[in-house]
């Protein structure tokens, strides 16, 4: 089966072929007025100004961490680490930059071309707005079944590596560097999109009563590169670490359940299926000029559901050429059917708690009428509420892809070590998380196309375009809050599938380095005290998240009132106001901001290994998975549904724009912008990084431990 790898390279160059065709189509467009021009260039610059900021930043860190993990690799002469892990510590980075930094390059140009294009159809704004999305989309996928690919020709074509379980041990290694970056990215890029948007909320809106994306808010142009910054590239390095990062963990858990090279391949070849899919599927997005919400919705939906279906016809046949009736091909079939099916249902009930074409939150609008605490309060019981489903759903795709891929009640043999079946079923279960990330490629275009279409809205209302136009627009953009809550919604779910799967590879990778027999069990104290500092880790991370938001709005909002104060002619449309001091303020506070929390994941896991041993590690895995799922899930449906509750007040329900119930939803969607962009999707990424954290530095926690 090893020579069947070469898929993974036509995989990447059909992506990669698709995503140039969509550019081009989206770069054919007209960019629309001068004056549309003049603003798109300004949010460009400001994006490309804070990327090559953060990204000097974000190299400093690496190159720190680069030389720790060579002297730790190459002084153990490859026993503590492997000599290969920094290596694909850095290029795992660099390939989750780069699926950000193309995201976000495309989205920047395309912002003007959908304003321009929904002045003359609501369709032709929504295709361009997803030809945007489909860039990013199919850029991810094609750059991490390259990156995979390209690390499994070196280790077996180039040095020579022929044990399939070591290659499986060294390449689950890799997700470190992807998932670092994207740490980075989405809490740097989150801290500037919600700075900039809470800033301009609160003092625009609430405050001067001026519109979402008046020219006389100084923040507006801040908040529009926060769209790119945050909601494009951070979201691109952490959907692309989710992508590798699931198949890789797969990886390690095909060799060891004994599928040698066969379970290896499968879940490349599921991958390159899904990025075939994800271009039949792209086609089918379209919409007619009256359309409403719910057809909208109805129009994405087509395409993702149409992906997912010829995904699962894929699979069946390629576990039955792969794996073959020896290896029980029916049963990882149906685990491959949980992760597509998992995923769409996850995708359907976060736009049931998000969407304001249900009741959930147009009730939450409803609690306006009462005034701004009730919505607060109104928006954290639906967020809380909807975890339910989330984790209903995640919990059956477990057990049944656990059994159906042959995993039974006894996990341990007489000697302590991991049945056959048992790995089996994890292996089912890690199948399932690449089932459910198959269709990415379009998945991603529905999230994508929302930060380009809420650009297009501000860029549109900027510009003074008819107020048909901005109509079109605002209904993009809702849209695009309830695909993006859909995008996080599969991001979480991946992530807690992958980060049982890292978790036994973990543990399966301790056992083989030790003799000492290790107590895994809830009855260890150092699996407890570990499952409390995973917990409290959980909710640390997510402080010093929102923390960095509220500190850095605060000088936004400084700086905006001063403006409003002190600049002569601004609310008169006599002056512009200064929107590059905003864009230097949230910058700075966005690069100062992000090291506590990224770095938070990668010291904690090596010194609670260092103090409570492996056994520790493994609680401390439990803890944030499990509490860090159902936190993430709160916060991205919490802070979507106060979003589009605030838009459905100004659609024109319960008094519309400028209302009393508008304020107090303001302040919702307010406090729900730290809530959606920024804690909650960073979250799934500090499940994952860990794990990889863990793994890669188990050899040294297993030398140099306390207890």
């Amino acid at each position: 089966m090893d020579r069947f790898f070469w898929i993974g390279f036509v995989g990447f160059a059909l992506a990669i072929l698709f995503a140039v065709m969509q550019a081009k189509k989206v770069m054919s467009f007209s960019e629309g007025t001068e004056k549309m021009q003049k603003i798109a260039t300004n949010i460009r610059e400001g994006a490309n100004a804070y990327l090559k900021r953060q990204y000097t930043t974000v190299a400093k860190v690496f190159a720190v961490v680069l030389v720790i993990l060579l002297i730790i690799a190459f002084a153990s002469g490859g026993k503590m680490l492997s000599r290969f892990t920094p290596f694909a510590f850095l290029t795992g980075g660099i390939w989750s930059m780069l699926a950000g930094l193309i995201g976000m390059k495309i989205a920047t140009n395309s912002n003007a071309r959908t304003a321009q294009a929904a002045s003359e159809s609501l369709n032709k704004g929504l295709r361009v707005a997803f030809s945007s999305g489909s860039v990013m989309g199919f850029t991810v996928v094609g750059l991490g079944i390259l990156d995979i690919t390209i690390w499994f020709t070196l280790l077996y074509f180039v040095f020579g590596i022929q044990d399939p379980i070591q290659i499986g041990t060294i390449m689950v290694m890799n997700g470190m560097g992807a998932s670092f970056m994207a740490l980075f990215a989405r809490v740097g890029g989150g801290i500037y999109t919600k700075a900039a948007d809470v800033g301009a909320d609160l003092v625009g809106k609430v405050e001067a009563g001026i519109p979402e994306d008046d020219p006389r808010n100084p923040a507006t142009i801040a908040d529009n590169v926060g769209d790119n910054v945050g909601d494009v590239a951070g979201m691109g390095a952490d959907l692309y670490e989710s992508y590798v990062g699931s198949i890789l963990a797969t990886f390690a858990l095909g060799t060891v359940a004994g599928y040698s090279f066969e379970g290896i391949l499968l879940p490349v070849a599921l991958a390159f299926c899904g990025i075939v899919c994800s271009i039949i599927g792209s086609f089918l997005v379209k919409t007619k000029e009256d359309a409403t919400q719910k057809s909208l919705l109805t129009s994405l939906r087509t395409g993702t559901y149409v992906a997912a279906v010829l995904s699962a016809i894929c699979a069946a046949f390629l576990c039955y050429f792969i794996l073959g009736d020896a290896m029980n091909w029916l049963g990882v079939f149906i685990a491959i059917l949980c992760g597509l099916v998992g995923g769409c249902a996850i995708g359907y009930f976060t736009e049931y708690f998000t969407s304001d074409t249900y009741k959930p939150t147009q009730k939450l609008a409803a609690a306006s009428e009462t005034g701004s605490a009730t919505v607060i309060i109104g928006g954290l019981s639906l967020g809380m509420q909807s975890t339910l489903a989330s984790i209903l759903v995640v919990a059956a795709a477990v057990l049944i892809s656990y059994f159906a891929a042959g995993g039974s009640f006894i996990i341990v043999d007489e000697t302590g070590a991991f049945t056959t079946s048992f790995n089996q079923g994890l292996y089912g279960i890690g199948i399932a998380g690449v089932g459910m990330l198959s269709t990415l490629g379009i998945t991603l275009a529905t999230d994508a196309y929302g930060p380009v279409a809420d650009n297009a809205g501000g860029i549109a209302e900027m510009s003074g375009l008819p107020e048909v136009v901005r109509n079109r627009t605002d209904a993009l953009d809702s849209l695009g809050n309830t695909t993006a809550a859909t995008g996080k919604g599969f991001a979480i779910g991946s992530a807690s599938l992958t980060a049982l799967a890292l978790l036994v590879s973990y543990v399966n990778i301790v056992q083989e380095n030790t003799t000492e027999l290790l107590n895994f069990t809830l009855t260890s104290p150092t699996v407890l005290v570990g499952m409390f500092i995973g917990a409290m880790l959980t909710f640390v991370f997510s402080a010093l998240t929102m923390s960095a938001v509220q500190t850095a709005a605060q000088s936004i909002v400084v700086e905006v009132r001063r403006q409003f104060r002190e600049i002569k002619g601004i609310m008169e449309h006599e002056t512009d106001p200064d929107y590059a001091a905003c864009v230097s303020l949230c910058t700075k506070g966005a690069l100062h901001e992000m090291v506590a929390p990224a770095l938070l994941a990668i010291i904690v896991p090596i010194i609670t290994g260092l103090i409570l041993g492996p056994t520790g590690v493994v609680g401390l895995l439990g803890g944030v998975s499990v509490t860090g799922f159902a936190m993430a899930v709160f916060m991205s449906n919490a802070g979507g549904a106060w979003d589009n509750a605030k838009k459905y007040i100004e659609s024109g329900h319960h008094g519309g724009k400028g209302s009393d119930c508008h304020k107090a939803a303001v302040v919702g969607d307010t406090v729900g912008d730290p809530f959606k962009d920024t804690s909650g999707p960073s979250l799934n990424i500090l499940i994952k990084l860990c794990s990889t954290v863990s793994i890669v530095f188990s050899g040294l926690i297993l030398a140099f431990h306390l207890f």
